[in-house]
């Protein structure tokens, strides 16, 4: 008899575990969709701010990227935010903006081909968390943004030490889902050229990247959208390829 592999012992991660955990968090995203307001948009309301940090961080990794300075951000509890960065030349500045856009897309990318695998969960959770409060000490500059950003922080990080690996898993894929709905939810961004934060008016990352390089505005929105959807559709399948391939 030819012993079997170590692979075909375990079992394919995809058609296992990950699928499974991914089935469940669209289960509990539907649930938390289907409870009637005012409750729905409550139960939803920190969720949807994942989100906001999602966005402001990865405008300030850009900024970073590209050689500049990332000073601070704020969070509001109207779910809006804005980062300060400080870059030079238009090419820069275009990048900072549109790194903000598809950030939810680039985190939940991530968080899915990171949700492959159960041992690497734990330790993903712990890395999120570790990122969160690093963040808050660094760069988070207003009262609601350090309660918010330190308490999820905290939370990511007690859940990567308290829960078993399937669980993290869940958890793993449920943030990932959620930040992955927040690139439908939110398209509408995409596409006027005034943003509405609890700081005022401002103009939109896309109408600051056609003022940058040239309009319209509307076709820088529907390039960071369709890179999005690419990015989304990447994580999803480095998660499920095994599925994928039957």
């Amino acid at each position: 008899m030819v012993p079997a592999s170590p692979r075909s012992q375990a079992g394919s991660p995809a058609s296992g575990t990950a699928f499974a955990a991914l089935l469940i968090a669209v289960g509990l995203t539907a649930a938390i969709h289907l409870v009637p307001e005012p409750w729905g948009s409550r139960v939803g309301w920190p969720l949807l701010l994942l989100s906001t940090y999602a966005h402001e961080m990865c405008h300030g990794l850009a900024a970073l990227a590209v050689g500049g300075q990332f000073s601070r951000f704020v969070m509001f509890a109207d779910a809006s935010g804005m980062a300060t960065t400080a870059t030079r030349g238009p090419v820069a500045g275009a990048l900072v903006c549109a790194g903000g856009l598809v950030g939810p897309a680039l985190f939940a990318g991530l968080l899915f081909a990171l949700g492959r695998w159960p041992r690497a969960s734990r330790p993903a959770l712990a890395g999120l968390g570790a990122l969160l409060l690093l963040s808050d000490a660094l760069v988070v500059r207003n009262p609601f943004g350090l309660a918010y950003v330190g308490a999820v922080g905290t939370l990511l990080l007690v859940l990567a030490r308290a829960l078993p690996r399937p669980a993290a898993q869940g958890a793993l894929v449920f943030l990932a889902v959620q930040l992955s709905l927040a690139v439908f939810s939110r398209a509408d961004y995409l596409f006027t050229r005034v943003a509405h934060t609890g700081a005022g008016e401002v103009p939109s990352d896309v109408e600051v990247i056609a003022r940058n390089l040239f309009p319209p505005y509307w076709l820088w929105g529907l390039a960071c959208g369709a890179f999005s959807v690419a990015v989304l559709a990447l994580g999803l399948w480095l998660m499920l390829r095994d599925r994928a391939a039957r």
